[in-house]
């Protein structure tokens, strides 16, 4: 006896693409109002998860309130000496706060490069976000102490 299946297949097992259906949202942290709506705008995938590992990176310990735990010593490190072990620390910090805090994104490589003439850290973050795998992120910023 032949099972015949009819009716609707599971629209999970014909979607071919890559790409999960999840999109991540974030407020985007500008406040600028949406020219149309006058609401308060959106980023969504690759620049809401750059806009979080940011945010992570610059945020110290004790600052958001109810969760001390997150965020790093990336702004102590700055005042330290500019050496190559000072760097290293910063790589592992960067390092550390992305992979305990933002599940969204697979680190691949964090870069910290100093400046010295301009007494700043340029850091390359390198990661996928988890919902789009084929992307490689490529994410530069420039990191100085303020007193």
């Amino acid at each position: 006896m032949a099972i015949y299946q009819t009716g609707s297949r599971d629209a999970s097992r014909t979607n071919n693409s890559a790409r999960s259906a999840r999109i991540y949202k974030d407020l985007n942290l500008i406040f600028s109002p949406h020219p149309n709506t006058k609401d308060i705008t959106k980023k969504t995938d690759i620049e809401a998860v750059k806009q979080s590992v940011k945010n992570l990176v610059l945020t110290k310990h004790y600052e958001r309130p109810f969760h001390p735990e997150i965020g790093s010593n990336v702004t102590d490190i700055l005042f330290e000496p500019m050496t190559p072990l000072t760097a290293n620390l910063l790589t592992k910090q960067i390092s550390e706060v992305i992979n305990n805090f933002e599940p969204r994104a697979r680190l691949v490589s964090v870069n910290a490069n100093p400046q010295l003439d301009r007494n700043s850290y340029e850091v390359t973050i390198n990661f996928y976000v988890v919902n789009i795998p084929g992307e490689l992120v490529s994410f530069t910023t420039f990191l100085e102490r303020l007193r």
